[in-house]
């Protein structure tokens, strides 16, 4: 009950065994004080709280003032609750961009940006010049033997790329995607990653031949059955309706002039759009110039050099299945962009409950992230979508049940045995990176964080089903998590690990013990639907309530949970047929040239490496290693049982190892 003090450890257990049968007396208002948190958090106004909106500003500003009204400490952090730092959110064109190819005996094309080449916002800045290479579509694909990469030197040279993958007519060919989907290997950053790995040092992308001649088909159709569907309905027209005759007439005049001009514009050369910058860019770019040229830019180099067209070698590739890779002879290319990264301050809401006693200064963190996907973009699933994502359930439902906590927490007669931090996390859908930062600055030391608690997504309770994680990382939290969901007819669901897709991972990474609480996605996971009115505000007190006691129980042991680890593979990294490595990805390392990790999973091929937290991956094998992409990419060449050569950056230095792989889990 509100307002009580914290009782021993002997006295909750007795109230615990003589309440088994039924849920702890419920706390007057709190679904209504829910309601207007949630409606508040996920309304149009707060732009889907998406990092670099005012939205996410008003959404920390709202749950500090929620924090000091109900008797938080909300100046923990240099005098202020906002725990800030910087990001990279989003990159500009700068000046000067330019292209130049040279031939022999002085030669040379000057390209011109926005008609000639597009300077790619997935690459970087820079101003170089290198021998040219033509790589084919940058594929290198075993399973499919089929590689443009294999045999070919590409160090310091700059590779020409043409997108997508051969053999595109073909419904059942090598690298036909299912549903009519798009292969991987015609995925950007798969072809940037091989490029990379392989040393180029550039890159310019070329549209491929048949997607230009498919469009141009598809838009010449496309035309031609306008005009067929305006002469129906003008064939159609009664003489007794002149107004409406009038405007079929219309109408199949207007189509009939589309169609001429599509059939001009054609005759003079088929469409090769440029991609626009912008166009790509999924947080994960590349520190080597990027642009993309114009099929007429790119056949005066082919046909002076190697007496074809993009065209023919891409024909030839078709023909036999083998790749064409090769150096163009006597041609260089002189290039510059300019990008200029746009850095945001963000910010993790810390509210504080101070303790009392010989354990006060021991921590309990309990957190939510509290930023969603904003206006749609890469975190969106409805693809093209610029409508607001307001993240009800995702994670506002989160965000609101630690306010509530909170409140009832801090409304308690006396202080708690340890000390309650209470974390709205930022920059979470971007990669755990609130929760990164702050293990990395905590507020208060993490070796005397004794467990972290977090809710992710607990707003959809259907049919009682409640999934915790994290409950074997202490011996005690099994049990107690049976007990608690009993007592309100849960169906659950428990997942002994402490790693998963959320901010609990960078305490476990940490050994702190974790629980994590989610009540599974829906069809309207970062989708415009997801909105207040379908959040279950029943099941969220019910949750919260749980949590209340498991807080409550936690702060009054006379020991700390003891931490566990759990031997299994964290469910942070990306999913797939690749071999098990068992890093944990550290999503918080900001710039860094590399595959950062922030740890490694017990007993997993990384451990018996030697790898460790902290620890830049910068060489994969016979790749080279920029992120995160480029590592998935090169694990993929590789199957069980294989050995690696890993070459890390640890403590300012490179350091030598090899990686035994494991089946893929």
């Amino acid at each position: 009950m509100l307002g009580q003090i914290f009782l021993s450890a002997t006295l909750l257990a007795l109230v615990a065994a003589t309440a088994a049968a039924w849920p702890a007396k419920a706390v007057p208002g709190t679904q209504d004080r829910l309601k207007s948190d949630l409606q508040y958090l996920s309304s149009d106004k707060l732009e889907g709280r998406g990092v670099g909106t005012k939205g996410l500003d008003l959404a920390a500003d709202y749950i500090r003032e929620q924090f000091r009204r109900a008797g938080l400490d909300v100046k923990q952090v240099d005098g202020d609750a906002f725990q800030k730092f910087n990001l990279v959110t989003d990159v500009k064109l700068a000046t000067p961009n330019s292209v130049k190819l040279v031939g022999p005996k002085g030669a040379s094309i000057d390209l011109k940006v926005g008609a000639d080449f597009e300077v790619c916002a997935f690459g970087g800045s820079g101003k170089i010049s290198g021998d040219l290479v033509f790589l084919g579509y940058a594929i290198d694909a075993s399973d499919a033997h089929y590689s443009d990469i294999k045999g070919v030197d590409l160090k310091g040279k700059i590779a020409v790329i043409m997108r997508r993958t051969p053999l595109q007519s073909d419904s059942s060919g090598p690298f036909a995607a299912p549903h009519g989907g798009i292969s991987r290997h015609a995925a950007l950053r798969s072809k940037v990653s091989n490029a990379f790995g392989a040393g180029a040092k550039a890159i310019l992308f070329v549209n491929d031949p048949y997607s230009n001649r498919h469009n141009a088909e598809q838009a010449l159709a496309r035309a031609k059955d306008a005009v067929v569907t305006a002469a129906v309905a003008f064939n159609s027209g009664k003489p007794s309706e002149p107004k409406k005759l009038a405007e079929a007439r219309r109408r199949l005049k207007a189509s009939v002039e589309r169609l001429e001009g599509v059939r001009t514009v054609q005759k003079k050369g088929l469409a090769d759009p440029l991609m626009k910058f912008g166009y790509g860019r999924s947080g994960n770019s590349r520190n080597i110039p990027i642009v993309h040229i114009t099929h007429k830019a790119i056949d005066q180099v082919l046909k002076a050099a190697l007496k074809t067209s993009l065209s023919g070698l891409e024909a030839a590739i078709d023909k036999d299945f083998r790749a064409k890779s090769q150096v163009i002879p006597g041609w260089t290319v002189q290039l510059q962009t300019s990008i200029e990264t746009v850095r945001t301050e963000v910010k993790n809401v810390i509210g504080v409950i101070e303790g009392k006693g010989p354990r006060a200064d021991e921590t309990i963190v309990i957190g939510a992230h509290y930023d969603h996907v904003g206006l749609g973009g890469p975190g969106s699933l409805a693809p093209g979508s610029k409508d607001v994502h307001n993240g009800a359930d995702d994670n506002a439902s989160g965000t609101v049940s630690l306010i509530e906590i909170a409140r009832r927490l801090a409304g308690r007669k006396n202080k708690p045995p340890r000390r309650l931090v209470f974390i709205a996390f930022t920059a979470e859908e971007l990669g755990l990176i609130g929760s990164a930062r702050y293990v990395k600055e905590p507020v208060f030391p993490i070796d005397k964080t004794v467990a972290m608690f977090n809710m992710d997504m607990v707003g959809r309770l259907r049919n009682n089903r409640l999934i915790v994680y994290g409950t074997g990382t202490a011996p005690r939290w099994k049990k107690l998590i049976e007990t608690k969901g009993k007592q309100r007819e849960f169906a659950l669901s428990l997942k002994p690990s402490g790693f998963g897709p959320s901010d609990h991972s960078s305490f476990y990474g940490k050994k702190i013990p974790v629980l994590h609480f989610f009540t599974g996605t829906h069809s309207d996971y970062h989708r415009p639907g997801d909105d207040w009115p379908k959040v279950n505000l029943a099941g969220m007190e019910q949750i919260l309530s749980m949590l209340e006691e498991i807080i409550i129980e936690t702060a009054n042991e006379k020991t700390r949970p003891k931490y566990i680890e759990i031997k299994s593979r964290a469910q942070v990294s990306r999913t797939g047929s690749r071999p098990y490595v068992g890093s944990i990805p550290d999503f918080g390392s900001d710039g860094k040239k590399g595959y950062a990790i922030s740890g490694v999973s017990p007993g997993s091929p990384a451990q018996k490496a030697g790898l460790k937290g902290g620890d830049l991956i910068v060489q994969f094998g016979t790749a080279k290693i920029g992120g995160l992409d480029d590592f998935d990419l090169a694990l993929r060449k590789y199957k069980g049982g294989d050995v690696v050569n890993v070459t890390v950056i640890r403590d300012g230095k490179r350091k030598a190892l090899k990686i035994t792989l494991a089946k893929p889990r």
